[in-house]
């Protein structure tokens, strides 16, 4: 048994490599496109991110892809099936997220979950195993999401548009939108990530202290003082470019970040929205650490609580460390080594993004993942993100976009469940024949 848990343990760290290569242009592409950082401060940003969201709050998400997505009680007379079934599951996702990376694809790996999920349990059970509810869901949101983006994208830019960019005194009019810009952008990805982050706190007032109060409350009181900070750096940064630029700094004095965004973006209103897409892109890489990794690490958590209690997981499991810190790094692995393809596609194959349209991309994302989560969807980052690229390219100019690259994304999305699916039932079969 110690010999097929290293041999597990491998292939979830291969998935989450894959995974890392494919997903995380969802947080850095569009960053790397208008050119607000560079591939290897991404690559860098990201790799931190991605992997302190993954140890400190991957837990609940691989929770329930363990122990809810097959219905566990059908194997609960067989659970060497449910073993062999999750390593198919492994196996089917790593190998199609790694075709897709090759060619530069972003894919959904939740998809390829509940596709390889779905082939596996129809060998095994038959097709009343399947969850045919779920999978109507995802193919309902492989339209909605992108349309919901691209619209979200279009409303955002098309205001930045008029009442900014193509205002004669840009300047002045960003120095009268930063608050609301701050307000907007700390608001949504607040809802995402400062509940996880400032439960700790909250736990800690009621039990230790003693002071009972609502859970909302440190987060939006963290969110407000966040939002009236950025507001504050964000005047000021723009009131000394100028000054900035004039006195000609040395480079030892000043940050990577801000060299790069110097000598990458010379519009200072453009350079503000770089540093505001660049927090929104450390929020996304954070939360898709948190939440993406229990795709790679699910099916370990199972098969390890397996091996311990002889058991198939039903109510619920406790996710080891060990096993939150190889997710981790399998997807900082895989960004760093195979991340550029896809980071590419996102990022400069679709349309010319500039700060100001990358960040109202990522900002329709989250919104769109948001009211998503809210109403229970499963939808993917992938098709949110590229939704709202595109929509901000109908706003620019229909012309500007690159369809034969959103032919390929397309093709992709479609055949993600029928290949992965197809895929973990051959394996599931072959594995069937050869040991039972």
């Amino acid at each position: 048994m110690l010999i097929t848990l290293l041999f597990v343990a491998l292939l979830a760290f291969y998935v989450a490599w894959n995974l890392g290569a494919n997903d995380v242009a969802n947080a850095m592409g569009t960053s790397v496109g208008s050119k607000a950082v560079t591939l290897k401060q991404a690559l860098i940003i990201a790799g931190v991110l991605e992997f302190t969201g993954a140890v400190l709050f991957g837990h609940e998400v691989t929770e329930t892809l363990a122990t809810k997505i097959a219905n566990p009680a059908l194997f609960a007379a067989t659970p060497q099936i449910f073993v062999t079934g999750m390593v198919t599951v492994l196996i089917s996702c790593g190998v199609w997220l790694q075709i897709a990376t090759s060619r530069g694809l972003p894919v959904s790996s939740s998809h390829a979950v509940v596709g390889a999920i779905a082939g596996f349990s129809w060998v095994a059970l038959g097709v009343g195993a399947i969850d045919w509810a779920s999978i109507g869901l995802i193919s309902i949101g492989w339209v909605l999401t992108p349309l919901i983006s691209g619209a979200i994208a279009a409303l955002f830019y098309s205001q930045i548009k008029h009442w900014i960019l193509d205002q004669p005194n840009q300047v002045v009019q960003l120095q009268e939108w930063i608050p609301w810009l701050s307000t907007l952008l700390l608001g949504v990805f607040g809802v995402i990530v400062l509940p996880s982050l400032t439960e700790p706190l909250t736990n800690f007032v009621i039990e230790q202290v003693g002071f009972t109060i609502p859970s909302h409350d440190i987060p939006l009181l963290t969110g407000a003082v966040a939002a009236v900070g950025l507001t504050i750096i964000s005047w000021r940064q723009l009131n000394n470019l100028g000054e900035v630029e004039e006195k000609s700094l040395p480079q030892t004095q000043e940050l990577p970040l801000i060299q790069n965004l110097k000598s990458k973006i010379q519009n200072p209103v453009e350079r503000v929205f770089g540093r505001f897409q660049l927090l929104s892109a450390c929020f996304v890489a954070f939360a898709h650490g948190s939440n993406d990794v229990g795709n790679a690490i699910a099916p370990l958590a199972a098969i390890v609580y397996i091996n311990r209690t002889g058991s198939v997981p039903i109510d619920g499991i406790t996710i080891p460390l060990w096993i939150l810190i190889l997710g981790g790094a399998g997807i900082v692995g895989g960004l760093a080594v195979w991340g550029k393809k896809v980071i590419a596609t996102i990022g400069e194959n679709i349309i010319a993004l500039q700060p100001s349209s990358g960040f109202c991309a990522e900002l329709a994302t989250a919104t769109t993942i948001l009211i998503a989560s809210r109403l229970g969807l499963p939808v993917s980052t992938s098709h949110a993100l590229v939704g709202g690229v595109v929509g901000i390219g109908l706003v620019q100019n229909i012309k500007s976009i690159k369809f034969q690259t959103l032919k390929g994304i397309a093709a992709a999305w479609l055949i993600t469940i029928p290949v992965s699916a197809a895929l973990s039932a051959a394996i599931f079969s072959i594995a069937q024949i050869l040991f039972f």
